[in-house]
């Protein structure tokens, strides 16, 4: 059914930005809520953000004033902007819509 693809992962110090990026197939894009959740080796997987089909975001509290999430339906695409990134943001990162499975995730890793 739904196939989710993340991309945009890599070595970052900390303080620098990142955007990844998760192309969705197989569903009717603009109906679906989307997510960003990750998870850190030892760590349970946890929501990062989240989109509504039309818009109403919500963020963790780790990532308030730090993330922005984003969708551009049109590009079946939605997007984690990543600002002030820390070493505890380490994790690989998955998509997800609605409720289905998460995507195969993106590694970011946040080291000077």
């Amino acid at each position: 059914q739904v196939q989710l693809v993340e991309s945009g992962g890599a070595l970052v110090q900390p303080g620098g930005s990142l955007k990844l990026s998760c192309v969705a197939s197989g569903i009717t894009f603009r109906l679906y809520s989307m997510a960003w959740y990750r998870q850190a080796p030892g760590k349970e997987r946890e929501l990062v953000a989240s989109i509504t089909s039309v818009g109403t975001t919500t963020y963790a509290d780790s990532a308030k004033g730090r993330f922005t999430i984003s969708r551009d339906n049109a590009k079946n695409t939605i997007y984690l902007q990543m600002n002030s990134l820390k070493s505890e943001d380490t994790a690989v990162y998955y998509c997800r819509a609605g409720l289905a499975d998460w995507g195969q995730g993106t590694q970011v890793t946040v080291s000077s």
